[in-house]
């Protein structure tokens, strides 16, 4: 196995060729032939083209990078500061200072260091002295808050913890590695590590790489060997209790080439299962944390969703660095097991208040649906590794579902307000995010605001990937870049509207006349359903009508896994046109998902719609909607808050008196509600009118 190892030099950020981090992880591989059957190579590495060389122009990736710089990045760094000034003290304390020690916390630290990585995210596109000067700061009393062995963890290092007990105090132990499930010691490092890695990708500094490397093996040394110093002695052997640690240190054996890293966390997934430290129900039930059985063993998706999420982001990771098949099995179970029977249609994770997690199969509430921001988060991480791990594109539609409308919506449209909770339907009364009716400016438990601050800057490293002869179109969005191919470099460029319109106009400008493959995703919207999986169906059937133009000739090709081929000698100045209609469609549930029963959910494209109280006069818990629309109407909103967005308008009713009357029903994409204030939504409306309650 050979690792993947490159150096950086000094103020110049990397060319990572096949190197690929965070949400760039959406690379696939096949066999280069025109119309023939494309066979999976697994031998030749996909190189994604970084975030940082594509140029976006769209109208709207483009404004959230924007907000994302001037807004939400500064606003969060601003309400992190508590956890800079935990660890200050903790520097100080291990200089002597013993008398102003930091408050007992379990996981501020990583609020700030999610927070710091989508600020390194921002600097390899935009770079800003002022900021960097500011994280250069944090980052100094950062390895000043590190024990000489390598420790890292404000409560245990100050002695804070010591006044909390395992659980109802804070959940830290006593001292370190105690209680590692619900420390949170290993979760912290984790987010240090890969906030350390994309802040040295963007600057080329490493100071701080070097201190997420002393923190690991000191890991490894007290987990795996044996310290006098911890333990007693022994080796911990305990399975970190939130699976964020071995998703980062994968990216630390990218980043370094150091084998060690990537056998610590293939280390730490197999004794999953073996070591559980206690038994009992909620979050100390075995399945809370995934600790249940071995992870190979594992054939359903159980516990806490983002824990849950990240374990299976993790294994699929080892397994492709490994070329394994340890994990597969248990891989495309719970994957089938989540888009079969436990996912909204939004992309939704966890839909059980409590454990934050997953429930029984069918078990979809609407109004009562938690859906953490950080498990949608997760759902989109997940699925990039399965697009990169089979190379089929199913995984790669979840993902979009997932991060256009569960994801997106965990943050408003100026960029300071967030949810940590996306349910499919509230009275606009009923505190269900945190306790607020709506967004909330921040959390005591920011791990949602900080995850879509550093998930944003990298959604254009999807668009693009190359390998071989292959060159692959797998996010549509108006941008540009150049690709290295083996006959020379090749400029690409596309427009478009997406996700608010479907047509897509590829241009080629290869330096000189080569042959490639070019590879255009079919989205599983644009065929038979809107997201893979068993639980949703299109009412109505349509053929599919999606068309390929080259140079303005309709061309004909098969999908296969997901893509259309198209194999030719490429010219400068080439075109192709790849048209994927976006009709208003009406969605059904399975029979077994309760909630759903008589309701219809609107999709467009590979959005989500719901309706708001504020656009339809009265709450939306007062109108159905018309199982069969004869022309449902799209405008471009064209002033406000949801300037530029897409809304529809379709046939409805509601009960006046107890008579049923006409109802226009208005309705906007998921992401943007509650960008005007707490109003009513739903996602899923009645067909019935007869169950809606009569208004005088």
């Amino acid at each position: 196995m050979q690792p993947h190892r490159f150096t950086l030099n000094k103020r110049t950020p990397n060319k990572i060729g096949s190197i690929t981090f965070g949400f760039a992880l959406l690379l696939i591989s096949f066999s280069a032939c025109s119309d023939q059957e494309i066979k999976p190579t697994e031998d030749v590495k996909l190189a994604f083209v970084p975030f940082n060389e594509v140029n976006l122009m769209d109208d709207f990736w483009s404004p959230r990078l924007k907000i994302q710089k001037d807004t939400l990045v500064p606003f969060a760094l601003d309400k992190t500061k508590p956890a800079v000034e935990n660890l200050r003290k903790a520097a100080d304390y291990l200089k002597g200072d013993t008398l102003d020690l930091p408050f007992a916390h379990r996981y501020i630290s990583s609020d700030l260091y999610k927070v710091m990585e989508g600020a390194a995210l921002l600097l390899r596109e935009n770079p800003d002295p002022m900021l960097e000067k500011r994280m250069d700061s944090i980052i100094d009393i950062i390895a000043g808050a590190q024990k000489s062995d390598g420790y890292l963890y404000v409560s245990h290092i100050t002695g804070v913890s010591k006044d909390h007990d395992h659980w109802g105090g804070g959940g830290m132990g006593d001292k370190p590695y105690t209680w590692v499930l619900h420390s949170h010691e290993l979760y912290n490092m984790g987010h240090m590590y890969e906030a350390a890695i994309a802040y040295y990708r963007s600057t080329g500094k490493d100071k701080w790489l070097k201190v997420a490397e002393k923190n690991a093996q000191h890991i490894n040394k007290v987990f795996f060997e044996g310290d006098s110093n911890y333990n007693g002695g022994k080796p911990v052997e305990q399975a970190p209790g939130h699976q964020e640690l071995e998703l980062a240190l994968v990216k630390l054996y990218r980043v370094t080439g150091n084998e060690l890293y990537l056998e610590m966390a293939q280390k730490f997934l197999d004794i999953r299962g073996r070591t559980f430290q206690t038994e009992g129900e909620g979050v100390m039930a075995p399945t809370y944390a995934q600790q249940h059985k071995p992870v190979s063993e594992q054939r359903e998706a159980v516990g806490h969703a983002v824990r849950a999420m990240y374990q299976y982001s993790g294994m699929a990771d080892v397994a492709t660095e490994t070329g394994s098949q340890e994990y597969d099995e248990a891989l495309f179970s719970i994957w089938n097991d989540i888009t079969d029977t436990k996912m909204h249609i939004t992309g939704g994770l966890g839909a059980i208040r409590g454990i934050e997690g997953f429930g029984p199969s069918y078990v979809l509430p609407n109004k009562e649906a938690y859906n953490e921001t950080c498990a949608a988060v997760g759902n989109v991480l997940f699925n990039n590794r399965m697009f990169l791990k089979t190379h089929e594109a199913k995984y790669m539609d979840v993902a979009e579902v997932a991060l256009l409308n569960n994801s997106l919506a965990g943050v408003n449209l100026d960029g300071n307000r967030f949810f940590y909770v996306n349910p499919l339907e509230s009275d606009g009364i009923t505190p269900f995010n945190q306790g607020e009716t709506g967004r909330a400016p921040w959390f005591g438990t920011a791990c949602c605001p900080s995850n879509i601050a550093r998930l944003i800057p990298q959604v254009a490293g999807m668009m693009y990937a190359h390998g071989g002869d292959d060159l692959y179109v797998t996010y549509y969005a108006s941008s540009s870049t150049d690709v290295p191919m083996p006959e020379g470099g090749v400029g690409i460029s596309q427009k478009s509207n997406y996700p608010f319109d479907g047509d897509i106009k590829v241009t080629l400008n290869p330096k000189q006349e080569q042959e490639f493959n070019l590879h255009l995703r079919i989205p599983t919207w644009a065929t038979s359903q809107f997201v893979p999986g068993d639980l949703y169906h299109y009412l109505e059937e349509q053929p599919s009508q999606w068309t390929v133009k080259i140079n303005g000739v309709e061309q004909e090709y098969p999908i296969q896994k997901g893509f259309v081929t198209i194999n030719r000698v490429w010219k400068p100045k080439d075109e192709v046109e790849l048209i994927l209609p976006m009709p208003v469609r009406l969605n059904g549930a399975l029979d077994e998902v309760e909630s759903d029963k008589g309701r219809i959910a609107v999709t467009r494209g590979p959005l989500v719609y719901c309706a708001e109280g504020v656009d339809q006069g009265r709450p939306v818990q007062e109108i159905a909607i018309d199982s069969v629309q004869d022309n449902p109407q799209i405008h471009t909103i064209q002033t406000g808050k949801l300037k530029n967005i897409s809304s529809l308008t379709l046939n409805g009713k509601t009960l006046e008196n107890g008579e049923i009357i006409k109802q226009e029903i208005v309705m906007i994409p998921y992401y943007a509600w509650n960008n005007r204030g707490d109003s009513s939504m739903m996602v899923w409306l009645p067909t019935d009118s007869q169950t809606l309650p009569t208004t005088n």
